[in-house]
Order: C-alpha cells, then structure tokens, then sequence
C-alpha cells in the first residue's frame, strides 16, 4: 500500500482544513515546496497535492508552486483541486504532475472527464468526497444528491483505474477512516481505492492493509506530530 503524505495548499502555504472548512484553517509552513522536498527525504513514494484555493475557485491557482514542487522533488505527485479543463490537465501533466485528479468536473461534466481519460489513461484519477455516502462538491460546500457507490460504478466503466475517497466527516479529525464506507467502495469495484480522511495511526494503516487498499492519503496526524511518518512507513 502506498502511503501519500498530503500538501494542502492555500495563499501559497501548506495548511490543513478541519471537515474541509475554509474559516477552519492551520497553517504549518510557509514553503510548500520545502515540505515535499521533507516527505520525499522522509521515503514517501508519492505525494498528494491538493489546491485549495482552485477547489473553491474552479481554476488551478497554484500552478507555480505545483511545478516547482514536481521539478524538486524525485518521487511521482499527484494533484486535485479545481481541475474542470482539458487546459488545466494538459498543463499540469505537461509540467510534471504524475497524476491529476478530477472531482467537481467529475459530476458535473461527464463529457470532460470521458475525453480525459481517453487522452491520458490512468493518469486521471477521481476524487469522490463524500458526506453521509453522498458526493460533496465545489471545495465540499454543496452535497449532491449522487450516491458514492453509484458513481464509482459508472467511473469503471468510463476507465478510470484510480479514485481518491474522503469521508469528510472523518477529515482532519484524526479519529480514522470511515473503513466501512472504504470496504464497501473496496468491493464494489476493480477501481485502485486510496483512503482519505481520518489516517492517524499505525493501527489504521494496518487495517487500511488487510482491505486489501492501493493506498492511503495522511495529513493532519503528521503535521500536527502525532505520529512520525517512518512509524507509518514501518506498519507496512
């Protein structure tokens, strides 16, 4: 299982929102680029990146530091928030993104996310942000009346082999997962499932690991020190 530590971007800074609230907000470095470059000398595989500021805005604000990040580091990242045009992919997979993930869009334009992944392949990911089993959208302000389990059927047959799943009751809240929601979208399809939202122990990542999970998205828990990343790193 891959273990992503998250870079939450906002005002150019790496902070961390509780439950996905902008008025909730901590920052923890200045330097968000120093932060990657941290992980990756920490053994991190991959970073997740998301762009606060595009997710509640709907265009990718940040695309300087987002560069500048991949170009330093030496691991792949990958990068969701406000990613609604083919001009946004092209450029964030033309500057070094290994992955760009699609939420919102995914939703609300079908069409967009279909001629994503015909371009690019499994380089399209989805973020399926969830609250009580329904997708939440535009930065988690509005929940939709689609069900989760539901558009991950579809999202298998349009081709995607990634999806990022957040419980956003459990963000930021370092109480863990949702893991029956995870075991669920687990078995409902082939789809690789990352766990978002709540992973803040070694015990976590074990259960995270005995589903069976592609993978596993930790934030809060390592900025604010409750447990070190090699510790997580050694659970695996």
């Amino acid at each position: 299982m891959i273990l992503f530590p998250a870079i939450d971007i906002l005002n150019g800074k790496c902070v961390r929102l509780i439950q996905g609230d902008y008025n909730q907000e901590k920052v923890y470095s200045d330097s968000p680029v120093e932060m990657a470059q941290s992980w990756a000398n920490q053994g991190a595989e991959f970073i997740h990146i998301v762009d606060l500021d595009g997710a509640k805005t709907g265009q990718t604000v940040n695309h300087r530091i987002i560069k500048e990040i991949a170009e330093k580091v030496n691991i792949p990242v990958q990068v969701g928030g406000g990613i609604r045009s083919m001009e946004t992919v092209h450029h964030l997979l033309d500057n070094g993104v290994a992955r760009v993930i699609i939420g919102t869009a995914a939703i609300q334009n079908p069409a967009f996310l279909k001629e994503a992944v015909s371009l690019y392949g499994d380089k399209i990911a989805v973020s399926l942000d969830a609250r009580n089993g329904y997708i939440a959208t535009d930065g988690w302000t509005d929940t939709s009346e689609v069900k989760a389990i539901e558009l991950v059927k579809d999202l298998d047959k349009v081709g995607i082999k990634t999806i990022v799943y957040t419980d956003i009751a459990k963000d930021g809240m370092l109480q863990g997962p949702n893991f029956e929601e995870l075991e669920v979208m687990n078995n409902a399809t082939n789809i690789d499932v990352i766990a978002s939202g709540g992973v803040s122990t070694v015990n976590d990542i074990n259960q995270l690991q005995q589903m069976n999970l592609y993978g596993a998205i930790v934030g809060k828990a390592l900025y604010d020190g409750t447990v070190q990343f090699k510790e997580l790193l050694g659970a695996k």
